[in-house]
Order: C-alpha cells, then structure tokens, then sequence
C-alpha cells in the first residue's frame, strides 16, 4: 500500500513538473485590464452590460404595490412592501447598488475602451463602429443615472437632492466616500450624455440604399450603404436610436418637472411639453397615433409577422424581444383555465373606466346602473380586465365560444372569489398582456409570441398632454398643432368612447383635464409599471385601500357588494426610495432621504 501510494506521488510530481502553468497563470491571464479591453469582445461586454441591466419591465411587478391590483403571491416582496414592510434594509423598489454597478462597467468602457478597442481590422469600419458603440455607453449612462435619480432622488434635509453623479470608474485607491449630486447637477448629466449620445447616433436603425447615405458618413468615406447598413442597418434594430434617445429625454423631463421635483431643477411644464413634441411632431402629432395601439398585447399580425425582423409595429417606440411562450398566460389565466391568477384587478381600478359616453361613473349624467355595473362601460375595462360574466380565453374546439368566467362567491368553478389560493381575491382576473389564443389544457398546450414594450407612443402622447396642460392650458398647443385636449380626446376615440360630453363639458378646465389626464394613464398604462411612480412623482395619495366586489345571486338578479382586500401602508415621506442603509453606514457624505434613517 505504501508503495502504491509512492508511485502516485512520484508520477503526480512528474506531471506537475512538465506542466509549470498549473502552478504560474499563463502570459494570457496575467494582461492587464487595458490590454484585454482592445479585444471587442471584451470591451463590447462592458457596454452590453449597459443593455442587459436595463430598467424596462412591462409587466404587473409594481403594480401589486399600489391601489390598482393584489397578488395572490403572499410571498411577494413587492406586495410586502406595500402593507408596511419597505424600509431603508428591506427595498424591492431600488436600484441604487445595481445602477451604481452598472455605471462602473459604462465607465470603464469609456476609459479603457472607447477608441481603442479593434471592432473591426477595416479602417472605416472601426471607426463607424467606434463612435456606434461610443454613443451607446453614452445613452446608457444616462439612462443607469436617470433610473438611479426616479428612484433615489428625494428630499434630504429638506432640499431635494440627486444621487452620486458618476462619470469614471472606481478603483481601490479612489475616494468612495462621496456626496450626493444636486437635483439639478444629474439633471445636466443626463441631457449632457444624451447630446453625446446623439452626435453619434441615428434617428433610426434600418437599412438604406446608395443614395439614401447621409452626408455626414460620406464625409468620413462611406461611399457604399452595404457600409452603413453593416454599422446602423436592420441588425441593430432594438439597439439605442436617437428616436430612442428623443422619448427618454421626454420622460426625463416629465419626471422633473413634477410636483415632487418642482424647483429642484431648472425643467418646467414647458420644456416637458416641448420635449415630448419633438417625438410627436415626427409622426405628425395626433394624426400618426395608432388606432390600434391600446391593443398593442393582442396585435396578433404584428406581433407574429411584422416583428419577425426586429421591426417596431406603429405604437411601439421601443420593445424588448420577441418571444415564444406562454408564461403570462401561466401566471394570471384564472385557474378554470389551468392558469395560477396571479394578479388580481381592485375595485378602484375599475371603478375609473368611465361609462361608454364618457361621464364618470359617479357623475349623474353617467347612467351608471349599480346593478348591472359593468354594462355599457368604456370598452377599454373589457379589453385589459376579466370581470364576472366575461368571456375570455381560447375558444373551445367544440362549442366555438370562449369560458364564461365567474367570479362570483357561488361559482361554480374555482375561479370565483376566494375559492382557492388561485382564485381571484378582488373578483377580478387580468386580461392586459395575454395572448388568448394560448391554451394551458395538458395534452394540448399551445404557445405564443410575446413582446415586452419599453416604450410606447401612447406613453408620449400623454406626457405631452400632462405638459401641455400645466403649461399652456387644455386648448393651446404652442405651435404644433395638436393641444392636451385634442390628445385626450383621440385616446378616448381609440378607446371607443362615444360622444364624449364630459370631455368637451371640461375642455377649458385645467385642474379638471389634469384629473381627467392622470385617469387615462392610469387606464390606458395599467399594468404597464407605470401608476406606482406617478403616484410618486404627484405626490399623490399612497393609502387607498385596495378594493374587492363579492358577487352573491342569480343570473338578472346578482348583487354587489364592495370590501376592503387590501390595506396600502405608506408613510408620509414614502416617495421616493431609500438611499441603502448599509451605504449611509459607510460613507459618512451620503445623506438619507428624510424620513428614512432606521
């Protein structure tokens, strides 16, 4: 045994004696950092981080945390949260370790990477690729800066301030011990890498021809579109644009001119407006809205077809990729249905689909019938939420008509109120975002193509609308043609509203078209992430209780009854996010937002 033994020692001493890398790393990994970022794969990996950490998410997540829905999940962290369990430790909300890391790679890229990496061993090539890839890091920037300011940015002594303005990346002997940016200073860093951004970018990512080559490319040599077309063509379509980069910076404005942001910046109601316009003016105002875009999830021939290539459909500004699955129909199908019921509709959400002459439920002139709630409503309430008595998912091979779904405490099926931990538990299923074609039925699963939108027109037009109003009044339109009123009123058409004498009733009222205007974002953006950091950025109410109807009867003769699902536990300096307790614990220059030291 001994000698067994011995032998394997020797014959191990041999092999590592002709293999001296096991024990010394080889010249290639011992490169220094500059060096490895000349290679493009490398370096494109720090910009690309960009892309993949990006903020976009187009689904329900924040919207279980406001008054617009629950979840069935008891373990979700962003409905914890919501009933009284966000504090500076515990912040599903926040991104501010995540943007800070992700602007480090950015950074990197600029200093290590930028007009030094080898793209491509064709002189023209890398330098178009060069300033391509450049100009993306630069809107990446800003975006990582203006998703870490929405969330972060908030009154700290009082003064409403912006978070850590980093331009260079950190090393080991770098001060990390800094301050918050003014409001106003990451405010300026934003547009500042945006206008980098555009010097070298295009408003649009397709192929052209010969003659369609812009001047400035042929100015640096580019004599043939198979070169252009390489650089900025239709294989970078879902990559950054200038297009792109116009409706962010009207996003950012918006953001700063709000009432939590007002006077923390030199961006008004004005330049919101102006921002969102130089968008809309491109496609030529309202006459270029979509008549299909609020149906934008269940576009079936645009999803399937047009979208094979990459393309954006009419509504669609920015999507993520497309898909093939049935996840979202896993998650919210009622269970009658084979699916989990996720995400549940409140009351109050329903309650703000007007009727379909377009009078508020609550207005006399409405001819709303309590007894029969959901007759001869907005059409938009059918389209995105399964009430009782709806007919909803894939049609069923032998009877030609889709499931009636009831969700009625009496029901039948386990789709009605609180019959099971998939039930709905307001009387509610969502329908925003599936595809009803898809069928869960085992033995007969079938899938479909989905997209994720990162931004819609429908998102722009009424930034501009929230804008225009404050700064000009519903009717004005300073120039473009197009006012806050006649946006309004276009996204009602769309919507099928009929007559609309509640609207042109209060088309010389701000405060009442600012009322009216938030309502639609929150009818035609639902479910879209949007209601949680509008209600933020209004300073908006954050308590509302969340809302349920328990349906009891028959047939003609059903009655509704209303009770509190869910309570919303916010304080009062809730909105905005933390600044990570364990980060104002090590750095003695970061200050916390008020209110949220533990």
């Amino acid at each position: 045994m001994k000698m067994n033994n011995l032998i394997k020692l020797t014959s191990l001493l041999v092999l590592f004696s002709a293999c001296d890398d096991v024990f010394e790393p080889q010249i290639e990994n011992n490169k220094d950092l500059e060096t490895l970022l000349v290679v493009n794969s490398n370096a494109m990996g720090l910009m690309i981080a960009g892309y993949a950490r990006l903020p976009y998410i187009n689904g329900t997540e924040y919207d279980v945390a406001t008054d617009d829905a629950v979840t069935n999940d008891e373990g979700n962290n962003y409905r914890k949260a919501a009933v009284g369990g966000w504090t500076s430790y515990i912040d599903p909300f926040g991104r501010y370790i995540y943007d800070r890391q992700t602007l480090q790679y950015i950074n990197l890229f600029f200093e290590q990477a930028a007009g030094k990496a080898v793209w491509s061993y064709t002189a023209l090539d890398n330098q178009l690729l060069d300033e391509r890839f450049t100009g993306e890091a630069y809107a990446l920037r800003a975006i990582h800066l203006f998703d870490m300011l929405r969330r972060h940015a908030g009154p700290a002594n009082g003064v409403v301030t912006g978070v850590p303005n980093l331009t260079h990346s950190e090393t080991a002997g770098d001060n990390f011990n800094v301050a918050r940016a003014s409001f106003q200073e990451c405010i300026d860093q934003i547009y500042s890498d945006f206008d980098e951004a555009k010097k070298r970018l295009v408003l649009d990512n397709d192929d052209i021809k010969n003659s369609e080559i812009p001047q400035k490319y042929k100015d640096m040599g580019v004599v043939n579109a198979g070169t252009y077309n390489r650089v900025y063509g239709n294989a970078m379509r879902g990559r950054l644009s200038n297009r792109i980069i116009e409706a962010i910076e009207a996003q950012v404005a918006l953001f700063a001119a709000s009432p939590a942001n007002q006077g923390a910046s030199d961006k008004d109601w004005n330049f919101a407006a102006e921002k969102a316009a130089v968008v809309l003016d491109r496609i030529g105002g309202v006459a270029g809205m979509d008549p299909h875009g609020n149906t934008w999830y269940a576009n079936s021939d645009e999803i399937d077809n047009e979208a094979v290539a990459g393309a954006c459909p009419k509504e669609i500004l920015w999507r993520g990729d497309r898909g093939e699955n049935n996840g979202l129909e896993t998650s919210y199908y009622p269970p009658s249905l084979y699916g989990n019921g996720t995400v549940n509709p409140s009351q109050n959400l329903v309650d703000a689909f007007p009727m379909k002459n377009g009078y508020p439920i609550a207005d006399g002139a409405s001819g709303y019938n309590a007894n029969d709630p959901y007759s001869n409503r907005d059409p938009r309430l059918g389209l995105y939420i399964v009430y009782d008595g709806a007919a909803f998912g894939p049609v069923d091979g032998q009877t030609g008509l889709k499931t009636v779904i009831s969700t009625a405490v009496d029901s039948e099926t386990e789709d009605g109120l609180n019959k099971e931990v998939k039930s709905t538990k307001t009387g509610y299923y969502l329908r925003k975002h599936l595809r009803e074609e898809t069928s869960l039925k085992k033995g007969a699963e079938t899938k479909q193509f989905h997209y994720m939108a990162r931004i819609r027109y429908t998102e722009i037009f009424l930034d501009y609308a929230e804008a225009a109003n404050e700064a000009w009044g519903p009717t004005a339109d300073n120039g473009h043609g197009y006012s806050a009123y006649d946006v309004v009123k276009a996204i009602r058409q769309r919507g099928g509203i009929e007559g609309d004498e509640y609207l042109e009733s209060i088309k010389t009222d701000k405060n009442k078209m600012r009322e009216l205007i938030r309502n639609e974002r929150r009818i035609e953006l639902c479910f879209e992430n949007h209601r949680f950091w509008d209600l933020r950025r209004w300073k908006a109410n954050l308590t509302e209780p969340v809302m349920g109807v328990r349906i009891t009867g028959s047939e003609g003769d059903k009655t509704y009854e209303y009770f509190e699902v869910e309570k919303r536990v916010y304080d009062n300096y809730m909105y905005c996010c933390p600044i990570p307790e364990a980060e104002i614990l090590k750095w003695s220059a970061l200050i916390q937002n008020d209110g949220w030291s533990n």
